[in-house]
């Protein structure tokens, strides 16, 4: 049995990776292959090109890398026909797994999409894009399950990858210990995880340490950095500076940082979904040029960019959108994060909302009833009309 995987966003990786060890222990022999990133090879994924390094985000970003991804949609066409695999499974990455869809349809390859492009927020009209390419979806969350059955498309309810992996990680207790509030008062920088937003988002969160730093000096700031390359560009700017703060930079060590703050910055992404899961309140930041703005007020329907906010139908953590002069937004985050810091009953309220969103939603359990799935179209096809189902 051969399973191909198309996989482009960092969170992805790891998503795919889960799930491919747990694929792996049941059928040993398996073979995957595909594109991913590094916590998929390190499960035994023979990739076929490193796609998690081109996660960009906005028209801007994508436009020079159009003819990279033409030739590897080429080269997955090619796989395809020579190899055959059983079936591909797509993760998140819609703009690129669009095209990988339709060359696996063509080719005759069943195609499951797990964690799906989030089209009850933006793009609504490219549903049909799912109907003619995709065999069956597997869906995180119960709201998404639910809008994918109401437009006809066989969809099955997996839960939330993410609150497995906050269950199945052992924190670095030695860290958190070294690094906890018991010391001080934490607030964790989260800088995000693709090169592109680290660039555009860190100059602002620079200054909004300066300005939180001025009003709170008895404040750490820990920031998470998803690389060692990212890691270093942010220190080196930090290093500019002409004052210290008490800032520290570390890499590998985002749960652990997300548990022991008290609070967060964050360039929104996934990410979210483990600060619900870990109970840390957090401001999420955004930033985008104006040709991607405009286009995104064209194609996004939603009010709300975080998952918490979407899933909870309303705004429980604060949203701060960026184009143009970042001062105002700057501003903005500051006065947010000082509402928490001043108040600890108004940082307990906030906790509170996490709280009762995540007993809501949270659900362990999405990588095996995932593997299940996967398992058993492998050995026994699925209707292709089977309905939406609950955990």
């Amino acid at each position: 049995m051969h399973i191909f995987f198309s996989v482009g966003e960092p969170s992805g990786d790891h998503h795919a990776a889960h799930l491919i060890q747990e694929l792996t222990r049941r059928r040993p022999g398996l073979r995957i292959s595909g594109f991913g990133g590094p916590a998929m090879e390190e499960r035994g994924c023979h990739l076929l090109f490193p796609l998690t390094s081109m996660a960009v985000m906005g028209i801007v970003a994508v436009l020079p890398l159009i003819w990279k991804f033409y030739k590897l949609v080429k080269q997955a066409e090619e796989y395809f026909a020579r190899h055959k695999p059983d079936v591909v499974v797509l993760v998140d990455f819609p703009g690129f797994n669009w095209w990988i869809a339709r060359k696996a349809k063509a080719a005759g390859i069943p195609v499951i999409y797990y964690m799906p492009p989030q089209l009850w927020a933006w793009g609504s009209w490219r549903i049909r894009r799912v109907r003619k390419s995709v065999d069956l979806v597997l869906s995180g969350l119960t709201f998404e399950t639910d809008w994918y059955a109401e437009r006809g498309i066989p969809v099955m309810y997996v839960g939330h990858p993410f609150f497995d992996e906050v269950a199945d990680h052992s924190l670095d207790e030695g860290f958190c210990r070294e690094w906890g509030p018991d010391h001080s008062t934490t607030v964790a920088i989260l800088p995000g995880s693709r090169k592109q937003e680290v660039l555009r988002c860190w100059p602002l969160l620079l200054k909004i340490i300066q300005q939180l730093h001025a009003k709170f000096p008895h404040v750490n700031f820990l920031v998470a950095n998803y690389k060692e390359t990212q890691r270093q560009f942010c220190q080196s700017e930090y290093e500019k500076l002409d004052q210290p703060l008490p800032v520290t930079f570390f890499v590998g060590k985002t749960p652990e940082i997300i548990e022991i703050a008290d609070c967060s910055v964050m360039v929104s992404g996934s990410v979210s979904l483990e600060m619900l899961a870990r109970r840390t309140p957090f401001v999420a930041l955004y930033r985008s040029s104006w040709l991607t703005y405009f286009i995104g007020r064209m194609v996004i329907t939603c009010k709300y960019w975080s998952l918490p906010n979407l899933i909870a139908g309303r705004q429980i953590m604060p949203e701060c959108f960026s184009v143009g002069n970042p001062q105002p937004v700057i501003d903005r985050v500051t006065f947010e994060m000082s509402q928490w810091l001043q108040d600890p009953a108004s940082l307990a309220a906030a906790t509170h909302e996490l709280d009762e969103l995540r007993e809501r939603i949270h659900c362990t359990g999405a990588t095996r009833r995932t593997a299940d799935v996967i398992i058993g179209w492998l050995e026994k096809p699925m209707d292709s009309a089977s309905p939406a189902i609950a955990a």
